[in-house]
């Protein structure tokens, strides 16, 4: 068994969606980014990574590439977790933190769990979702940014 760790930060800003976790959310700012800017599934990419020895997101997907301007992050993980399964592992579980000081997330965790654990190829109970405030503290905490903090377990595929 082996475990990685993925963060990401993006900043928000007027005229694009909010998307967490494949999961879109109204609000009137949304994440910037050259993909779809979505902290949660860039994390859990990373993470998933991490735990395989394969990288990070922006060595398979770098922000210079137009190829991936605008991509759907559910298309990225998917990518990342059939590279991990080429390599000869599968993921077990993942622990994801959200720090957001809005909108509150709580009644959008179920179906981000739900997302994730589809994406990772999951059962929904292998998969927890906790949403932070940034107590109105730095950037997270001034509306200015959100992030995402993930870890993913991982095993060796069978067969």
């Amino acid at each position: 068994m082996r475990v990685g760790i993925g963060h990401d930060t993006h900043r928000l800003v007027e005229g694009r969606p909010l998307i967490l976790g494949g999961v879109r959310i109204e609000f009137e700012r949304g994440l910037a980014g050259h993909s779809d800017a979505d902290v949660v599934l860039h994390a859990v990419a990373d993470a998933l990574l991490g735990a395989v020895g394969l990288g990070d997101i922006g060595e398979l997907f770098p922000d210079t590439d137009p190829e991936w301007e605008g991509l759907d992050s559910s298309k990225l993980l998917l990518e990342v977790v059939s590279q991990a399964a080429y390599a000869g592992w599968r993921p077990v579980n993942c622990d994801l933190i959200i720090h957001a000081q809005r909108p509150k997330l709580l009644a959008h965790k179920p179906e981000i769990r739900a997302n994730v654990a589809r994406l990772l190829g999951l059962p929904e109970g292998s998969v927890n979702v906790k949403a932070k405030t940034g107590e109105h503290v730095g950037p997270v905490g001034r509306g200015e940014a959100m992030c995402c903090q993930a870890v993913v377990l991982v095993d060796r595929a069978e067969g």
